[in-house]
């Protein structure tokens, strides 16, 4: 089945504590259904010194689950996407403007 959101979508969050974020999609995976968008859902990492890495706190990114991400379209509002063929070719649109993405 074709992917709704790909890497390098820009989105926001429907659900969850971050309600209302905007971020980019870094990976997906449609295995498990999740998304890793830049700045979104962030947890604090404790890791231990190594030779080649400072140890701390990091702060990195966790997958959110698809369902609780909305595309977002030309005029920066949350849409659904669908599909459609143009020539012999599958495209994404957005429902708001039915314009291809």
């Amino acid at each position: 089945m074709a992917a709704k959101l790909k890497k390098g979508d820009t989105v926001v969050v429907l659900a969850g504590k971050d309600k209302g974020q905007k971020g980019e999609i870094s990976s997906v995976n449609p295995t498990a259904n999740k998304a890793v968008v830049d700045g979104v859902n962030v947890a604090t990492r404790h890791t231990k010194q190594s030779q080649t890495s400072q140890g701390g706190r990091i702060a990195k990114a966790m997958p959110i689950d698809l369902s609780n991400l909305a595309l977002l379209d030309k005029n920066g509002k949350a849409t659904r996407v669908g599909f459609r063929m143009e020539g012999d070719k599958k495209v994404r649109f957005a429902k708001t403007t039915g314009e291809a993405i």
